[in-house]
């Protein structure tokens, strides 16, 4: 009877923790910007969740070349294109929420303190300096 319980709880403490991985992987896929101008495909690298930039609404400059990191504080990052960016990084799964990682604004060349939650499919993705109150949060629909 012993050997049974014992059964029972490891195999619930199995499926418990499958359960988490799956929830943690959830964000993986391509999402849609707030404002549709980009998509982000999240990925996961050595257990951390990271997110490309692999399509823009308007890759281009008005002169036919393509948009480059130009406001990167690193000069000798300005040149590298938008589109294979990485957007956010080194994010894990904690309580129902990415944590611990960041999201690099390319329009300003800045990178902010970001968590993410998502809520009814979408993620409501939180940049901010500090603290998370002191932020703005913006919210990505799945590209399907």
């Amino acid at each position: 009877m012993i050997n049974r319980l014992i059964l029972v709880f490891i195999s619930l403490i199995a499926l418990s923790s499958l359960a988490h991985a799956q929830k943690a992987d959830d964000i993986l896929g391509t999402w849609l910007t707030d404002e549709g101008k980009a998509r982000i495909e999240v990925y996961k690298e050595n257990g951390k969740y990271n997110g490309k930039i692999v399509w823009l609404k308007e890759p281009k400059n008005e002169d036919g070349s393509l948009k480059r990191d130009k406001e990167n504080p690193e000069e000798e990052l300005r040149d590298r294109p938008i589109v294979g960016l990485n957007l956010i990084k080194g994010f894990v799964f904690d309580d129902d929420q990415w944590e611990d990682g960041e999201i690099y604004d390319p329009e300003s060349g800045k990178t902010y303190s970001c968590r993410i939650k998502m809520k009814k499919g979408k993620l409501e993705v939180r940049g901010y300096i500090g603290a998370p109150m002191f932020g703005r949060t913006v919210v990505w629909s799945r590209y399907k």
